[in-house]
């Protein structure tokens, strides 16, 4: 498979989401985490971004709740290239009214290969990973043939992110 190079620069684009029964451990990470954050561009959806924004005085992008196409957004957000990061405190205990739109969320993050956190673990070692306050190259499959066998259209003459 061919791979294309898409940078992160060193202010990434993160992501913060989190189920009904996770808010409180994510509004906690947050929390111990703040400074770290602040240093990057954060998106979050719904009551959890108004939550982050009001307790620990964050400036946030807010999308949609969850259930009410902001899973969805992010999906679109990715795909765009515009979130470079996600955190996502699921519960996978819980079965949600919109479990498809959560599973093509994580479906999208995986496609174009950006660093995801389900748990407060993985955050914890994402976030004071090295390769948060730098340059990070991207490797993602070249959908440029994959595009062109889906629409007609040649690799040669097909474009796109």
């Amino acid at each position: 498979m061919e791979y294309t190079t898409i940078p992160m620069e060193p202010r990434k684009r993160i992501a913060l989401v989190a189920h009904d029964n996770q808010k409180q451990d994510l509004l906690s990470w947050v929390s111990v985490h703040r400074e770290a954050l602040v240093q990057h561009e954060l998106f979050a959806t719904g009551t959890t971004g108004r939550l982050l924004s009001e307790l620990l005085n964050l400036k946030l992008n807010l999308l949609e709740s969850g259930p009410l196409g902001g899973d969805q957004q992010l999906g679109a957000a990715i795909s765009r290239g515009e979130i470079n990061f996600l955190i996502f405190f699921w519960d996978p205990l819980e079965p949600l009214p919109h479990d498809p739109d959560i599973k093509a969320l994580l479906r999208i993050a995986a496609v174009w290969n950006i660093p995801m956190a389900s748990d407060r673990a993985s955050a914890d070692f994402m976030i004071s990973s090295p390769l948060m306050s730098g340059r990070y190259d991207r490797l993602v499959p070249d959908y440029t043939a994959y595009r062109a066998g889906r629409t007609g259209v040649t690799a040669a003459d097909a474009t796109g992110p």
